[in-house]
């Protein structure tokens, strides 16, 4: 008599529904990218004026800040798989007014202010209901294969994206606006063929609490687990520096006066540094504690930070930012298995949104006082004073009972 024996897991890359969300994504990222170079050009363009484009880019940044908590609230009340492909499909509308406007004659610094605002409301929204859906999809064991095969697929469109930006603008200055419209759109159907549910069954018999009191539930169960809580903190106090870091390394080659063409490379050095971690995270991650990976991330950055001051030469500066973007994607891989792994659907959009919110705030923060920081005391100086930050925070990590214990089975 045969005996039934159970079927091998079928590998992640044969399940049709994850190959739908990865390739609606990318196509989705592709057309973000190219539009992230072409809009403040076309800002410029139409003005004269960088503080304009500025603006706009910043506006889209505050819509996301200001929106995380309450899109997080949303997406654990909506339905998610439809806010996703709603989300995608007006934002493929928003965008594809901007070429219409423009062929009309008619385009003006209004429409792209609202259309940045819209958008950054949008992609909050979506962004928050992509994660939660995540761990649905795929399912617990396989989050870390599943996060880390986003990354490098991320990463590897971070390494060539700005190229292809540089095309598609040179064909002209609305292609990637249309072409990016066009992506959501393709994001949109794929996620519609998507077989998997997005999120958990849920109970309808209660009826649905106030907004603001199920952003505080949500906050309040992030704040009772320590783990999770201590290592959002640091990863913020991480955030804030990491947002200085752009322009500081910018101003640092240029002291060392390299072509925008070898920062460019630097940059591109960091991205295959980070498709190298993106690529090692899952073996890493199932060998080693989410608690020891953390430590060994911030020591990591606080290390290699001050090199980024005493380097003598443009690619040495490149080898720094390698070494640097290495440690951090194997970090999020496993600290973002875990968070989506053990968070409970029903409150899973609130805590990713709190999550990010916080994070990107603090990136934000850094971003916008690097500038004042560096006309302070020079980018040498606030190199140092980085480095500094980050050793504060992996000697907090390492003294730390909660994150030493930290593992991915907590």
């Amino acid at each position: 008599m045969d005996t039934l024996t159970p079927a091998p897991p079928r590998s992640l890359w044969r399940q049709h529904d994850f190959r739908l969300l990865l390739g609606g994504r990318l196509i989705s990222q592709l057309g973000d990218q190219l539009q992230f170079l072409a809009l403040p050009l076309l800002v410029v363009a139409l003005t004269g004026s960088s503080t304009q484009a500025g603006v706009v880019l910043g506006l889209q940044t505050a819509a996301q800040l200001v929106f995380g908590l309450t899109a997080g609230a949303l997406v654990d009340r909506w339905d998610r798989k439809a806010t996703m492909i709603w989300c995608e499909t007006g934002r493929g509308l928003l965008t594809a007014t901007i070429p219409a406007a423009a062929a009309a004659g008619a385009l003006g610094m209004p429409q792209l202010y609202a259309a940045a605002v819209l958008s950054g409301a949008l992609s909050t929204l979506f962004q928050a209901a992509n994660s939660s859906a995540l761990p649905n999809i795929v399912g617990r064991s396989d989050l870390p294969a599943a996060l880390a095969a986003m990354g490098v697929m991320s990463n590897a469109l971070r390494i060539v994206g700005a190229s292809l930006a540089g095309i598609a603008y040179a064909l002209g200055r609305l292609v990637p606006f249309a072409f990016n419209a066009v992506s959501f759109l393709a994001s949109a159907a794929a996620l519609r063929a998507v077989r998997a549910g997005f999120q958990a069954e849920r109970a309808t018999t209660a009826a649905p609490r106030a907004l603001v009191a199920e952003i505080g539930h949500g906050l309040s169960w992030l704040w009772r687990k320590p783990v999770i809580r201590t290592l959002a903190l640091l990863d913020a106090g991480d955030s804030l520096r990491f947002g200085a870091g752009y322009l500081l390394i910018v101003m640092l080659a240029q002291g060392l006066h390299a072509s925008p063409t070898q920062v460019g490379v630097v940059f591109t050095g960091a991205g295959v540094g980070a498709l190298l971690g993106s690529l090692l995270a899952p073996a890493l991650t199932r060998r080693f504690a989410l608690g020891k990976l953390s430590i060994t991330m911030l020591w990591v950055e606080a290390l290699a930070f001050p090199f980024y001051a005493v380097a003598p030469t443009w690619w040495l500066l490149l080898v720094v930012a390698f070494a640097e973007s290495v440690v951090s994607p194997i970090y999020n891989v496993a600290l973002d298995s875990y968070r989506l792994a053990v968070t409970p659907d029903a409150v899973r959009g609130r805590v990713t949104s709190a999550i990010d919110t916080l994070t990107g705030g603090a990136a934000a923060i850094g971003t916008m006082a690097s500038g004042a920081a560096i006309a302070l005391i020079g980018a040498p100086a606030l190199t140092f004073v980085l480095a500094g930050w980050l050793a504060c925070l992996a000697i907090v990590a390492t003294l730390s009972r909660t994150v030493r214990a930290a593992t991915a089975t907590d």
